[in-house]
């Protein structure tokens, strides 16, 4: 009794920690999910959390996010995060109509629906691909380099994308040698929160430079219209089955489902095609854009469910863009999770929680996120927005992550780790920038680095 009582405090202590802290979160725009999610994580396994707790504050803080995103999305016009990027124009038309917190309650209902399907959803296609799990380690390197090509092909880079993988990857084989040399050991924690941030290392270089400056200078302070904050029902609280019609509720759990299978492709681009594939064909203009809403933000919710969930049961191997980005903590984060490259070995989630385990503890994760996130988002919405725009810094909270950033790098590999952070950020960042090579083709091909490199290599010798 006590081996199963344990683990679950654990997990639901650690899901109402991580719910509370990506809800407030997810109010910011801007906030990438892999500059936020990604180090707290790490924290949360470097300081000791067990495997339950560490899965289910990963959960709750998705989930949490995915539904608060969509506030500053509808009522401000702003994208949350990146994920939020595709709502924006149908927020936008929906916000021209006069009727943003239709949007909102739209977006967050879908996304609640989604989350709850997702969850079994992916444990049981992870479950259909259990048998094949030792095959597919056996050819890890390639399929990492496969999964790096086809994400890369199918970025906003495109072939762009593609090539730049080739200096990306002999960059990080670099830097990694260097670090050896100085250290005596590999980095990786440093590797991975370099990429995770190099977009704001690019902008702060950008900054300090007299010709990158000039890009960066506005003429005016950038203002946003609140949308008024209007209740449309009375008495409890509405459920989220009963804010969509049938049509929006068919094609969100349609899109979940979908979603949850095609666990190899980019989040963003199953989200825009989940969205026209089951919304596009409405005639009616109000009635396609509230199930574009419903239907988007519901991707977003099990995309990034399916996407950690699969790889994480059948596998061990971040074989997905979500696992190789925002998830990759839960799959290696030396000394506490570690993937061997030379032996083809793993000790992670995947080796320290049972099937059962991800399902129960998932479920559990994401019904704390939803029970505090959806009625808070339905209710406080315009409130939070507002007090979000007026009294928090941006630049705090972007500040308080490069400090915890430079004290995980510091903890690593001291100033040499720092470096090799920045250095990556840098590079990445750039890349980010001018090619649109985003961060989870940037992750893939650090594993090209690691685990491709070296066969290639081998074969030779």
């Amino acid at each position: 009794m006590e081996a199963f009582l344990e683990p679950t405090m654990w997990a639901l202590g650690m899901a109402l920690i991580g719910t509370v802290v990506f809800a407030l979160i997810g109010l910011v725009s801007g906030t990438d999910e892999t500059a936020t999610i990604a180090p707290l994580t790490l924290l949360v396994i470097l300081l000791g959390v067990p495997p339950a707790g560490v899965f289910a504050f990963f959960m709750a803080a998705i989930a949490a996010k995915h539904i608060t995103h969509a506030i500053p999305t509808t009522l401000l016009g702003i994208p949350g995060d990146t994920m939020a990027a595709p709502l924006l124009r149908d927020a936008q038309m929906l916000r021209e109509l006069g009727v943003p917190h239709i949007a909102l309650r739209k977006a967050i209902s879908g996304g609640a629906v989604a989350a709850l399907i997702a969850v079994p959803m992916a444990v049981f296609f992870a479950w259909l691909l259990t048998p094949f799990s030792a095959a597919i380690s056996a050819v890890a390197p390639w399929l990492f380099l496969a999964a790096a090509l086809l994400i890369a092909v199918l970025s906003k880079g495109r072939w762009a994308a593609l090539l730049a993988l080739v200096p990306f990857v002999l960059i990080v084989v670099g830097l990694q040698n260097f670090a050896v040399g100085a250290l005596g050991k590999g980095l990786s924690i440093s590797f991975f929160l370099g990429i995770a941030i190099g977009p704001l290392i690019a902008d702060l270089f950008l900054a300090a430079s007299p010709a990158g400056r000039a890009t960066l200078v506005r003429d005016a302070p950038r203002s946003f219209e609140l949308a008024a904050d209007v209740r449309t029902w009375k008495g409890r609280m509405p459920n989220p089955v009963g804010v969509l019609d049938r049509t929006q509720l068919a094609g969100t759990a349609g899109a979940a489902v979908v979603s949850s299978a095609t666990f190899v492709f980019s989040p963003v681009a199953m989200t825009v095609l989940m969205g026209e594939l089951f919304g596009g064909r409405i005639k009616n203009g109000y009635r396609r854009l509230t199930t574009m809403m419903a239907v988007k933000n519901g991707t977003t919710e099990s995309t990034y469910i399916a996407e950690t969930l699969i790889p994480l049961i059948a596998i061990g191997l971040p074989l997905s863009p979500m696992a190789a980005g925002p998830a990759n903590p839960l799959f290696n984060a030396p000394p506490v999770y570690t993937i061997d490259a030379e032996a083809g070995t793993s000790n992670n989630l995947h080796d320290l929680l049972d099937p059962w385990q991800f399902l129960v503890f998932g479920l559990a994760a994401v019904i704390i996120a939803l029970l505090i996130t959806y009625p808070f988002a339905m209710t406080q919405a315009h409130r939070a927005a507002s007090w979000i725009m007026k009294k928090v810094s941006h630049e705090a909270i972007i500040g308080a992550f490069a400090g915890l950033i430079a004290v995980i790098c510091l903890y690593e590999g001291g100033v040499v780790a720092l470096l090799v952070a920045i250095t990556i950020g840098l590079v990445g960042g750039l890349l980010n920038k001018l090619f649109h090579m985003h961060t989870g083709v940037q992750f893939m091909g650090y594993y090209v680095a690691a685990l491709t490199v070296p066969a290639v290599t081998a074969l030779f010798a």
